[in-house]
């Protein structure tokens, strides 16, 4: 069968990185299906364009990634789907499905008629194996469906061996197509690839999804399969920067420096940054060491608090002794840092919050973020704001930093959008923040993209 894998992307439009959990999912479906990508923020957002795909293509199945800030998009993509091909299998898969199957399918109907949840490297080759007759719904792991007037719901299962799973089909994401919009906004070289050495979170911080998504279990990826993967992505597409995006890639410390290790033998002449962040107490002078001489330029951190309170409220099991600590161990390294802060944690003080801001401006920071909370489905932090009554039905496109969808007790979102604006100034309009950001500006288009980001997170 035909099968269209669709990243919808929502409309700031300036953040494309090429969908690598897509390229995973197509190399499992590619051995007995015809796979394509869509893309659709790459595509500019151009509706004709993706029109014209559909009917150049015409899929028998056509599945879209779903966070939970894309649900909007993914209902007007899918309506815009099942005109043009009334009789094709409509799903939708990735977090917000994972989390909120229910309401997911509710919002949904009735263009799309299936979900997936959990990782579907595995499950998505049953579910094509069930439209073909082949295989029991309720074998197929992770799948919601209707039948009788009810609501079926299967228990995702993850991949327990991600070394098993072949290496993601690049040739039909085409990352040296990219535009310089990566996550993290700037490089050392381009064009750029994500990899993924590492799945699963033992952590249980109380804002974050990301134990519920992969599980508690750290699952690894071997140094061979890699190392295959970057000079895969060095020698046919002319990637010249790897972002390691793991939620946890120094957490196993051998793990990492057998991976760092493996770069540097390979003398590659590549550049590694980890855009994603990873657990500022899990770095030490040799790992600090090996990741320099592997190409690392910048990491980044999430900090998140300047207060001793909210990080224990966050359950972050740091303090801000070990933070300073760490983040001057990092500077004299000679590598920058990028971190990340969190303003308006349930129960924030103002006070706390401009604790955080001015920590910020302490340490040597080459970048700061400053997101504000976001009340992400199922995660601990959320359920106890809806048991207390402090929040209720969230509209779940309103889920990104720029629209302040929560503020704390006693604090207006207005308040702390401004005090978002004011952190974000304060940071970067300091002299030598400033220019060293500048510095590192690559092309009239890099500052193009850099530009939008700006007047997303500062004047919209």
């Amino acid at each position: 069968m035909k099968v269209l894998l669709v990243k919808p992307g929502i409309a700031l439009g300036d953040h494309i990185q090429p969908p690598l959990g897509i390229a995973y999912l197509a190399s499992t479906l590619r051995p007995a299906h015809e796979v394509r990508v869509a893309d659709f923020g790459k595509m500019g957002r151009d509706d004709a364009a993706f029109t014209a795909l559909l009917r150049e293509f015409s899929p028998d199945v056509v599945g879209f990634q779903c966070y939970s800030p894309e649900i909007g998009e993914v209902k007007r993509l899918s309506a815009v789907t099942r005109t043009e091909l009334p009789k094709a299998a409509l799903l939708a898969g990735g977090p917000h499905p994972t989390l909120c199957p229910e309401e997911t399918m509710e919002t949904l109907s009735p263009e799309v008629d299936y979900l997936l949840r959990g990782e579907t490297e595995l499950s998505f080759p049953m579910f094509m194996d069930f439209l073909a007759g082949a295989k029991a719904p309720e074998l197929v792991h992770g799948l919601v469906w209707r039948s009788g007037g009810a609501l079926h719901i299967n228990e995702p299962r993850p991949v327990a061996d991600i070394d098993s799973l072949p290496l993601p089909s690049w040739d039909l994401i085409r990352p040296q197509e990219y535009p310089p919009a990566q996550h993290g906004a700037f490089f050392k070289q381009f064009p750029i690839a994500p990899i993924v050495t590492t799945r699963g979170c033992p952590f249980n911080c109380g804002f974050c999804t990301a134990s519920i998504l992969s599980g508690r279990v750290m699952r690894k990826r071997g140094a061979d399969s890699v190392m295959r993967e970057i000079e895969l992505l060095y020698n046919d597409f002319g990637i010249r920067e790897i972002h390691i995006v793991d939620d946890n890639f120094t957490m196993d410390r051998a793990h990492a420096v057998g991976i760092l290790k493996r770069i540097i033998d390979s003398r590659l002449p590549i550049s590694l940054a980890f855009p994603n962040g990873v657990r500022i107490n899990t770095l030490d002078e040799e790992l600090l060491d090996l990741m320099k001489q592997a190409g690392a330029y910048l990491i980044s951190v999430g900090i998140e608090s300047g207060s001793d309170e909210t990080l224990r409220r966050m359950d972050k099991h740091l303090d801000i002794k070990l933070i300073r600590e760490k983040v001057e161990l990092i500077h004299r390294k000679g590598i920058d840092l990028a971190a990340f802060f969190i303003l308006g944690f349930p129960d924030e003080k103002l006070e706390d919050m401009r604790k955080t801001i001015e920590f910020s401006l302490e340490l040597p920071l080459l970048r700061a973020n400053f997101f504000t909370f976001l009340p992400l489905p199922m995660t601990p932090v959320t359920l106890k704001l809806i048991e207390n009554g402090e929040i209720g039905h969230m509209d779940v496109n309103g889920l990104i930093f720029q629209k302040v969808p929560y503020a704390p007790k006693g604090v207006t979102r207005e308040a702390l959008r401004g005090l978002q604006r004011e952190a974000f100034m304060r940071f970067y309009l300091r002299p030598g923040v400033l220019f060293r950001n500048l510095a590192q500006v690559r092309s009239p288009r890099h500052f193009w993209y850099l530009a939008k980001r700006f007047y997303h997170w500062i004047l919209m």
